[in-house]
C-alpha cells in the first residue's frame, strides 16, 4: 500500500515536472537559427577627460543580418551608476531634461538618473552632427546597405569621474525601436577602441571603452505576428490564404480594422495610433500588416519560376529599406531575379545554401507603399531543377521559412498546400531511351508471334 502511494506520489512529481518544464520560458527565445551571432552592439569610447567627468562617442553597430530598425527609429537608454549629468551632446538628444534645478549658471542637457537618448532628424545643423549621425533613427542591415548599418552619437558626461579607476559604467541599458524586443546585457570593459588615419599610417586609441549586445526576441516585441504567407500554383485552380486569424481576429464591431472604401479611413489613420506606430491594417480574414504570396508560375523542361508578391495592408505605415527571407532546398540554384536585389545566406555553412535574402531596388521599389492600390511590391526567381532534388509533389515547391524585416512569418498548414492533381503529367516519370526501345521491339515481337 505504501508503495503503491509512493509510485502514485513519484508518477505526479513526474507530470508536474514536465508541465513546469514545458510552460517555463526558453532561453534561447532570443535565439535566431537563420541569423544565429545576430546582435546589436554598443560600443562606448571615452575620447577625452574634462574637469569634471569625460567626452564620449557612442555608435550602434547593427550586427544583424536581415533585421534592421525602421521609423520612428531607436531608443537608447540606461541608468547612470552614481550621479552623472549630460552636459551637452552632438548628432542625438535626450527626450526629457529631467529637474537641472540646482545648477546655477550653466544648465546640463540632461540631469534625468535614467535618460533616454533619441536620433536627430536629418538636416540637422552641421555643427550638430557628427559621422553616422542624423538619420531619425533609421539603422539598415550590414547586407543591404553597409554605410548605413550604424548610429553615432558624442555625449559630454559631468560628475563622473576622470580617470579609468573613477569611472563607472552606466547600467540597466535598454533599447527600444520604439518598442520592446531588443534585451541589452551589462557594459563590458574591454581593449580601447583603436582609430586610424587616412592613409592607414598612425593609430589613436580611446581612453576607454565598454561594450553592451542587445539581442532581439520576436516574443517580446509584439504580442501577435506580423506578417503571414499565402501560396498558389498553375497546377493547382485552389488559392491557400494566409491561415485566419493569423496575426489577430477582427473585433466583433470591427473596432480594430478598417475597409479600404470606408468614408471614416483618413480620419482612422489620423486616430490617437498615428504617432505611436500601431498598426492600422486593412479588414482581412488574417489581419496581418503584411502579406507574402508564392506563386510557382510555370514549369521549363530545365526551369522554374516563381512569383512572389509582398502586399501591406497597414494604412499607417511605409516600408522603407524593406527586405524578405526565405528558405528553400532550391536557392542554391537560382539563376536569374526580376526588379529584387539578393545575397545569399549560409547560417547553418557546410556548403548548405538555402536560405537568401531580398530586398527593394533604390529608387525603384525599396519603399513598399501603405495599404491601397499602390502597396505591393513582386519580382519573379528563375531557378535551375536539381534532378536530384526537384519534385512538384508534396507541396516541395513552397518555401520552408518566410521572414519580412526580420521577423518570422504565419505558414499555412502543410496539408492544405496546393497539391498536384491526381495522374497529373508532372508527376509521371518521362520514358527514358533504353526503356522505350525495349517495348518497341517487346511490341513487334509478340505481333509476328
Amino acid at each position: 500500500m505504501a508503495a503503491g502511494g509512493r509510485s502514485v506520489a513519484c508518477f505526479a512529481a513526474v507530470l508536474l515536472a514536465a508541465a513546469l518544464l514545458l510552460s517555463a520560458p526558453t532561453a534561447t527565445e532570443a535565439y535566431d537559427s537563420l541569423d544565429p551571432n545576430g546582435n546589436i552592439t554598443i560600443k562606448w569610447d571615452i575620447m577625452q577627460w574634462t574637469p569634471d567627468g569625460y567626452v564620449a562617442v557612442v555608435t550602434m553597430f547593427n550586427y544583424q543580418q536581415f533585421r534592421h530598425i525602421g521609423a520612428p527609429g531607436w531608443q537608447l537608454g540606461w541608468t547612470w551608476a552614481k550621479k552623472e549629468v549630460i552636459w551637452s551632446m552632438v548628432g542625438a538628444q535626450t527626450t526629457e531634461q529631467g529637474d537641472c534645478s540646482k545648477f546655477k549658471g550653466n544648465t546640463p542637457h540632461c540631469c534625468k538618473k535614467d535618460p533616454t537618448i533619441v536620433d536627430l532628424l536629418p538636416g540637422t545643423p552641421y555643427n550638430m552632427q557628427i559621422a553616422n549621425c542624423c538619420k531619425a533613427g533609421v539603422i539598415n542591415t550590414f547586407n543591404q546597405d553597409p554605410q548605413n548599418a550604424a548610429a553615432s552619437f558624442q555625449i559630454s558626461v559631468g560628475l563622473a569621474g576622470t580617470t579609468n579607476k573613477t569611472v563607472k559604467v552606466p547600467k540597466n541599458f535598454t533599447l527600444k525601436t520604439p518598442g520592446p524586443g531588443y534585451t541589452c546585457g551589462r557594459a563590458i570593459v574591454g581593449r580601447p577602441t583603436k582609430f586610424f588615419t587616412a592613409d592607414g599610417r598612425r593609430a589613436t586609441q580611446a581612453l576607454m571603452t565598454w561594450n553592451v549586445t542587445c539581442t532581439y526576441s520576436q516574443f517580446l516585441a509584439q504580442k501577435t505576428p506580423s506578417c503571414c504567407v499565402s501560396l498558389s500554383s498553375f497546377y493547382n485552380d485552389t488559392i491557400v490564404n494566409c491561415p485566419t486569424c493569423a496575426c489577430g481576429c477582427q473585433n466583433p464591431n470591427g473596432s480594430n480594422c478598417v475597409n479600404e472604401d470606408s468614408p471614416n479611413l483618413q480620419s482612422a489613420i489620423d486616430g490617437p495610433g498615428k504617432w505611436t506606430g500601431q498598426p492600422l491594417v486593412q479588414c482581412t480574414s488574417h489581419m496581418c500588416p503584411i502579406r507574402i504570396h508564392w506563386h510557382v508560375k510555370l514549369n521549363y523542361k530545365e526551369y522554374w519560376r516563381v512569383k512572389i508578391t509582398i502586399t501591406n495592408f497597414n494604412f499607417r505605415m511605409n516600408y522603407t529599406q524593406w527586405n524578405l527571407v526565405a528558405q528553400h532546398p532550391n536557392f542554391d540554384n537560382i539563376t536569374q531575379l526580376f526588379s529584387f536585389n539578393y545575397k545569399p545566406l549560409t547560417p547553418y555553412g557546410g556548403g548548405i545554401n538555402d536560405t537568401a535574402m531580398f530586398w527593394g531596388v533604390k529608387f525603384y521599389n525599396d519603399l513598399l507603399m501603405q495599404a491601397g492600390k499602390l502597396g505591393n511590391v513582386q519580382s519573379e526567381l528563375l531557378l535551375r531543377k536539381d534532378s536530384q532534388t526537384f519534385t512538384f509533389e508534396k507541396g516541395w515547391a513552397f518555401p520552408r521559412r518566410v521572414y519580412f524585416n526580420g521577423d518570422n512569418c504565419v505558414m499555412p498548414s502543410p496539408e492544405n498546400y496546393p497539391w498536384l492533381p491526381n495522374a497529373s503529367p508532372l508527376t509521371k516519370q518521362p520514358l527514358t531511351l533504353p526503356l522505350l526501345v525495349f517495348w518497341v521491339v517487346l511490341a513487334t515481337l509478340l505481333a509476328y508471334a
